[in-house]
């Protein structure tokens, strides 16, 4: 393909996605819309020099290490042929520039798609080619994983179209424990290309122009991907690209990430220096996916058709339909949803169902009349601790929820267990203490600010073994009715069971809470005999405490109903 031919590729993938020709995504067909409208942006300029270069220097020297066409032909030591979305990709990342500057639009990228849709080569080429257009910078790129050998899958293509070029002599290779890296002194600059596991504690000192960040679903911390964005700020024309397929941790950076992307793409949020690709399957609002329609694997495979074999994505498909167990790993790894984890009791998506058909504010709850019930879930020392109210209004179940922690904790406790502890402060959700320990008056104080709010509390549980001997007391003298109610899980059971089934029937409000929603997600359970569940979180690093606060609270609500109307019933009422 000529040089001059590949904007018009761009182009007309734009137009065809846009269209309905080819099928996409939302989200992609919001990145297209977009391209667009920056083709007619007067602040903007398309140049055409780096895109059209980077596309030659991939087509040109990298070659498939491996594979097969789907006809069945070898495709080792054949040239690598770039699709029109990849080619359309590149022109949003180098083509873009502000008018009268030096200044590329586009300083980040999040690229998400299906596996098996030839992201490790077109990440790979992708960087030895930015590396050789910017060499006059002093161009230094690094291509990391969560995992080392995932990262080498790159370097070790990189490596194979040099050699298969019989260029590698140029180049300075090391391949070794210690490092693996590709350099070369040019007359006019120089490029580095490192590949390194993604170990925040160990990157301090980085400092380069380009990074990709490959598979950031398994990210464990936001660190592993922010550390190399900020390695960049001697640089004016940087750029940071995450790539990835979906995972199954809806609580992690991965996941936050994506939901960005997409309001980027969408232009609920305005980014101008942030691009946006995600092709992933359509859910309904409870999160269900048709997939076994093919016209879903395509909007989650671009490659559908030339790496994705129809039939074997289908065969698949009805695996999946087949075998529960198969089905989460499906939705995720070839149709780019996010799902809960495995070990997961919850949908989440039906919370947030339920959530979304109310809109109650604190104040008018307040005014309303409902008889609430409380539940607190402390922690011995100095880990999360919850606060919850509980109340019924026209056949609504309403839980309101608040967390405090340490201060001096947060930041630990927000990196290393990725709790995102800021953004429930930041939202009203959470209490943080100048205090080494868990403060129990920050407690006590949260339930008297609710009642004189005008929440009429009835009843408070907790349980007494992690109660302490500062938060009694204090509770007792403000004046609240509370109740043991020790950690059983057939005790648990009738909360746990009851918020389940509000939730799957749409009664279930929350506030919009997404620290409640946070805590639901990591519920693990087990069903005992006779319908009991005993419940616990995912992960060690994973918290459950608001919702294990909403239960206390739930249960306190049921048992007093039943106390009432067995009261009733006594006295022929």
């Amino acid at each position: 393909m000529k040089a001059k031919k590949y904007l018009q590729v761009a182009k007309d993938y734009a137009s065809d996605v846009i269209s309905g020709k080819i099928i996409a995504s939302d989200d992609v067909i919001n990145a297209c819309k977009r391209f667009q409208e920056d083709l007619n942006r007067p602040d903007l300029v398309m140049k055409n020099e780096q895109p059209d270069q980077a596309i030659s220097i991939m087509e040109n020297i990298f070659v498939h290490k491996q594979g097969e066409a789907p006809d069945g032909s070898p495709l080792q030591g054949k040239p690598l042929k770039l699709e029109p979305w990849q080619i359309f990709i590149i022109y949003n990342l180098l083509g873009f520039w502000y008018k009268g500057t030096k200044e590329r639009k586009y300083k980040e990228a999040w690229i998400m798609l299906g596996r098996k849709n030839g992201k490790t080569s077109f990440v790979a080429a992708l960087a030895f080619a930015v590396a050789l257009i910017q060499r006059k910078s002093g161009s230094k790129i690094y291509v990391v994983a969560a995992a080392l050998k995932q990262a080498l899958e790159s370097f070790d293509f990189i490596k194979y179209s040099l050699r298969y070029k019989k260029i590698i002599g140029e180049f300075q290779v090391k391949d070794s424990y210690v490092e693996h890296s590709i350099k070369h002194e040019f007359d006019d600059g120089t490029i580095e290309i490192q590949i390194l596991a993604s170990n925040p504690d160990a990157q301090d000192s980085f400092n380069c122009n380009f990074a990709i960040a490959d598979e950031v679903a398994a990210y464990k911390k936001p660190a592993q991907y922010n550390r190399f964005k900020e390695a960049m700020k001697a640089y004016t024309n940087k750029l940071m690209v995450g790539i990835t397929t979906a995972g199954d941790n809806m609580n992690s950076f991965g996941y936050d990430r994506m939901q960005y992307a997409i309001r980027v793409a969408s232009g609920v949020v305005k980014d101008d220096s942030f691009f946006s690709f995600v092709a992933r399957a359509d859910t309904d609002d409870k999160g269900n996916c048709d997939y076994t329609n093919p016209i879903q694997h395509m909007k989650a495979n671009p490659n559908y058709g030339v790496t994705i074999r129809p039939q074997d994505i289908m065969n698949d498909a009805l695996q999946a339909q087949n075998d529960p167990r198969q089905r989460k790993d499906f939705l995720s790894r070839s149709l780019n949803i996010y799902t809960a984890a495995m070990r997961a009791w919850f949908d989440i998506e039906e919370f947030k169902t339920s959530d979304k058909k109310y809109n109650w504010s604190l104040e008018e709850l307040a005014k309303l009349g409902i008889s609430w019930y409380g539940g607190a879930d402390l922690s011995r020392m100095h880990d999360l601790t919850a606060a919850a109210l509980y109340g019924t209004y026209q056949g609504v179940d309403i839980i309101i929820t608040h967390a405090f922690c340490p201060e001096v904790l947060a930041v630990q406790k927000s990196d290393d267990d990725n709790i995102p502890l800021y953004d429930w402060l930041d939202n009203g959700w959470l209490t943080m203490s100048n205090t080494p320990t868990m403060n129990a008056s920050d407690v006590v104080k949260w339930f008297m600010e609710m009642r004189n709010k005008g929440f009429k509390i009835r009843q408070v549980g907790h349980d007494r073994k992690f109660a302490g001997e500062e938060y009694l007391p204090l509770m007792r003298k403000a004046g609240f009715n509370i109740i043991d109610q020790p950690q059983l899980y057939y005790l648990k059971s009738q909360g746990f069971r009851h918020i389940e089934k509000a939730a799957k029937d749409g009664n279930l409000y929350y506030l919009h809470s997404t620290a409640y929603e946070y805590c639901v997600s990591n519920v693990a359970a087990v069903e005992k005999t006779d319908d009991a569940v005993s419940y616990e979180k995912v992960g060690q690093t994973q918290r459950i405490d608001l919702f294990d606060a909403s239960v206390f609270a739930c249960v306190r609500s049921i048992e007093d109903s039943a106390k009432s109307k067995a009261a009733q019933s006594w006295w022929g009422e």
